[in-house]
């Protein structure tokens, strides 16, 4: 218990004092939301990776989704590396930076208001974040603070709470800067951790192999393979179709969710760009696909620890039954590790929150006049107001943290993603089909929840995203698109012209002087 301890108040000095020494960067609005624009390459590629994933991830999905499929769940962190991460900077990385900048937009809901010359889009987006972030900082709260009870014996309400004011106290000292620095310590000890963690468990099963033939002789709980023995280990799981559901919404979601974009709008240089890309898709191989690979195990573990009453299985229970039986060392460890991933999505969460209801929605519409000192005050007034919220919503959440999150991603993605995306390439995308996309991605989410015309919220979200993909374009086409003048103004910023060294871009010089500094170069010679 004394190395546990020890191991969180070190990791609580380390993230307060990383608060405190970015104060300097958070002195303007620039500097608190976006760290002036000027954060490096491994900050960035940090940041988006321990946003990405979080206690929702390591315990609440790996747990549910590792029992249901078994070893197949591993394909849900191979899709949130190659889709979540690599295609989402290739695709939307420099795009948005430039795009961003050009707008002078620092949130998303700014840029659907500049980019589509709508104010009423800027406060409805505003309004989807602020409402439908809630549930997902709550499932945050949620699956760190069972792993704090399972590790120390601490009531639930003291851990939400005690996260709850580190995470507010750090934020609103530094701001987005403090964020990314913290991230960065916070990833490495992801990385470290979550290796550890899975060497430790699987030995204590007799090693990966017989683990693996332990787990090959679970029958199948679910159609289509349902009795079927060795389901659990097999290339795509019992269940391929649903397991499909969930890669899409945790893997295509990121292109849509406004804290992950947001890393995106902060870039430095194209230095940023490229080793974010590396660094950010190795680190979702590891610590995605690792969570998920765990998981797959969790039914080695089944005791009435995790079994309700009636026998049904309380998946936010399996990852920290698994990890009960670890030394205290390795305990210590992944209490580290699994803070680590949750604060970072936590301060990700509101400060997103805050500045895009102050910036977005409170900013030119109730304040009108609203300098930036009062900007400042706001944000971190609203940052403490939003965790409130939250944590009122964890000490009594209604569902099991995967659905939590479901509903969450869903509706902010599902409204986001196709409008977001398109923007950034497209020029013909009209004011009504972003209005459109908004309309679907809540209503089949809110809906689904009321009417449950699909049994999974994962499933509803992945749907959500996928109609908005199609109800983009088609709504485009039959009406009145952005001004085409403004719009090509804007895409001008694509085209303009930036002188770099030839180490950073190759280029053919004129045919005519090769021609001519060749036969000089040979006269020289000669001579």
């Amino acid at each position: 218990m004394t190395i546990k301890i020890l191991l969180v108040i070190l990791f609580f000095g380390v993230m307060l004092g990383v608060g405190l020494y970015s104060r300097r960067h958070a002195l303007s609005v620039a500097g608190f939301v976006l760290g002036g624009r000027n954060v490096g390459p491994w900050l960035t590629a940090f940041a988006y990776g321990t946003s990405y994933f979080s206690a929702v991830v390591f315990v609440g999905y790996a747990g549910q989704f590792g029992w249901k499929y078994g070893l197949a769940s591993t394909w849900i962190g191979i899709g949130n590396a190659l889709i979540g991460s690599l295609l989402a900077w290739v695709l939307l990385g420099r795009r948005t930076r430039i795009m961003t900048n050009h707008l002078s937009a620092a949130t998303m809901p700014d840029f659907f208001g500049k980019r589509y010359q709508s104010h009423s889009l800027k406060i409805v987006a505003s309004a989807i974040i602020f409402v439908f972030m809630i549930p997902y900082t709550a499932s945050v709260y949620n699956g760190l603070s069972r792993l704090f009870g399972m590790a120390f014996d601490i009531p639930y309400t003291a851990c939400v709470i005690a996260m709850a004011v580190l995470t507010g106290a750090y934020v609103i000292l530094g701001g987005y800067m403090a964020t990314a620095i913290n991230d960065f310590i916070q990833g490495i000890i992801m990385l470290f951790g979550i290796v550890a963690v899975i060497t430790a468990v699987l030995n204590g099963q007799g090693g990966f192999y017989t683990a693996v033939q332990k787990l090959a002789e679970f029958p199948s709980e679910t159609a289509p393979t349902l009795g079927q023995a060795g389901a659990y280990t097999s290339f795509f799981g019992p269940d391929p179709v649903n397991l499909l559901g969930v890669i899409i919404l945790t893997s295509l979601g990121t292109w849509g969710l406004p804290q992950m974009v947001h890393k995106f709008y902060t870039i430095k240089s194209e230095k940023t760009i490229n080793t974010g890309t590396i660094v950010s898709t190795a680190f979702a191989f590891v610590v995605a696909g690792g969570s998920y690979y765990l998981g797959g195990f969790g039914r080695l573990f089944d005791s009435p620890a995790v079994r309700a009453q009636d026998g049904a299985v309380i998946y936010d229970g399996v990852i920290p039954n698994m990890l009960s039986t670890l030394p205290d060392i390795l305990l210590g460890i992944v209490v580290v590790l699994v803070l680590s991933a949750s604060m970072s999505t936590l301060s990700s969460l509101v400060l997103t929150s805050s500045s895009t209801l102050t910036l977005d929605f409170l900013k030119g519409t109730f304040m009108k006049n609203m300098d930036e000192k009062r900007q400042m005050l706001i944000m971190r007034l609203l940052i403490v107001f939003f965790i409130g919220i939250s944590v009122a919503l964890a000490l009594n959440p209604p569902t099991f943290i995967a659905q939590l999150m479901g509903i969450s991603w869903g509706a902010m993605a599902g409204s986001f993603l196709a409008p977001f995306l398109y923007g950034l390439y497209w020029r013909r995308v009209s004011k009504a089909a972003v209005w459109a996309s908004f309309f679907t991605g809540v209503a089949l989410t809110v809906g689904n929840i009321f009417f449950k015309f699909i049994q999974s919220p994962i499933n509803a979200g992945a749907l959500a995203m996928i109609l908005g993909l199609i109800v983009v374009p088609l709504v485009t086409l039959i009406t009145k698109p952005v001004d085409k003048e403004y719009t090509e103004g804007l895409f001008s910023s694509y085209e303009e012209v930036v002188m770099v060294p030839q180490k950073s871009s190759l280029t053919f010089k004129n045919k005519k002087w090769q021609d001519f500094a060749g036969e000089t170069a040979k006269k020289n010679i000669y001579s």
